[in-house]
């Protein structure tokens, strides 16, 4: 099926889905935290998420392989997406999902900047350059205005920063290493493949491996790794085959808003004025860098935005 030049109604629909499944994930991991300890949390994840993949390869005729063209990549990715996860997890064990949803999702301004530098025609200009502005200046005010109490942490902000850097890290290697050349499949296999024994390691000096271990937990820890681990980013890098690329993360400004009201609705945090103000700034800034130019043409079917 060639590349569609813009978004159809089931396109949006799926991408409202997707906001709403990253957003509710924050979630699931606050609550499976209070079971698991988080690194070993996500290094299980990992684990159940590579046999999924697998079945599902094995399934839909896809080559189960880890190249070795792409070793060094592979590995570098798949180390990435560990240091993600693991400050990922410690961050909703220490504060909240609103915040976390704000700083994380931050990750297009941050691979913007980066691709400002590294990919082709993706030079900042214009309306990016305000949204890059106003972005950053959302997440040093969530960072440096809390009054949360207790339930807002210094690290824990610092943390979702460094894993929003890390995702972006993990796009740029993906695009700009030879791992653009193999299926999107094999890239998250690379990711899962790496992540599951670094993770499970490193869990070790972090504490106890189980707290308060209740069904909920064990619940939470499935469903991060069929429907987001495995699942939602396969359904992610379907989305970017058939629409553009543009278009695709336009919708990145929701992620950050279903946080925030999913952090009241379920966990019952507190929304201070200052995390309104931050996820005014951060929206509107994913916003305009996702606007396209005046004179941009359409994606040819099969290229990239």
């Amino acid at each position: 099926m060639s590349k569609k030049d813009k978004l159809d109604f089931a396109g949006v629909i799926m991408l409202v889905g997707f906001a709403l499944l990253l957003a509710f994930n924050q979630v699931v991991i606050k609550i499976t935290n209070g079971g698991f300890q988080p690194v070993f949390s996500a290094g299980i994840r990992s684990v159940l998420a590579l046999f999924v993949l697998l079945g599902w390869m094995r399934l839909t005729g896809k080559p189960i392989v880890l190249s070795r063209h792409v070793l060094r990549s592979g590995i570098g990715i798949g180390l990435l997406f560990a240091l993600e996860f693991v400050l990922l997890f410690i961050a909703l064990d220490l504060t909240t999902v609103s915040r976390v949803g704000i700083i994380f999702y931050t990750m297009p301004v941050w691979l913007a900047l980066a691709g400002h530098f590294y990919l082709p025609g993706g030079r900042l200009q214009g309306a990016s350059v305000l949204g890059l502005v106003l972005a950053t200046a959302g997440v040093i005010w969530a960072i440096g205005n809390r009054s949360e109490g207790q339930q807002a942490s210094w690290v824990g902000d610092l943390a979702t920063l460094a894993a929003a850097w890390c995702w972006a890290g993990i796009a740029l290697t993906a695009r700009t290493t030879r791992l653009a050349q193999i299926l999107p499949e094999q890239q998250l296999l690379w990711q899962l493949a790496v992540s599951a024994p670094v993770l499970l390691l490193v869990s070790a000096g972090f504490g106890p491996a189980l707290r308060d271990l209740q069904e909920i937990h064990i619940a939470g820890l499935l469903f991060q790794s069929t429907a987001v681990a495995c699942f939602g980013f396969l359904a992610w890098f379907w989305l970017l085959k058939q629409y553009p690329t543009s278009g695709v993360a336009s919708f990145s400004f929701l992620s950050p808003v279903f946080a925030v009201i999913m952090g009241w609705l379920f966990l019952g945090e507190q929304i201070g004025l200052e995390i309104y103000i931050a996820l005014g700034l951060v929206c509107l800034g994913l916003i305009l860098i996702n606007k396209k130019p005046a004179g941009h043409r359409p994606a040819e079917a099969g290229e990239d935005d």
